[in-house]
């Protein structure tokens, strides 16, 4: 019986927290509108096109790939 509640405490450590998550959200959320501002030159320097850039802005803030996550 020590061991399952032990292991259910751990799983429960690694689960990121509602804190972490919303932290994530929100700089997901702000770097997809800052990345929406930026103009053609500003783009090409950090290897986009202007409809890669648009595709990436219109994703909602969930929809973040795993590398993402903390």
């Amino acid at each position: 019986m020590f061991a399952a509640s032990s292991a259910h405490r751990i799983s429960l450590r690694r689960a990121p927290s509602l804190l972490a998550t919303l932290r994530n959200w929100v700089a997901i959320s702000r770097q997809r509108r800052d990345l929406a501002c930026l103009d053609e030159a500003a783009l090409r320097d950090i290897g986009l096109s202007p409809r890669d850039a648009a595709a990436e802005a219109a994703r909602p803030f969930w929809d973040a790939p795993q590398t993402w996550h903390r």
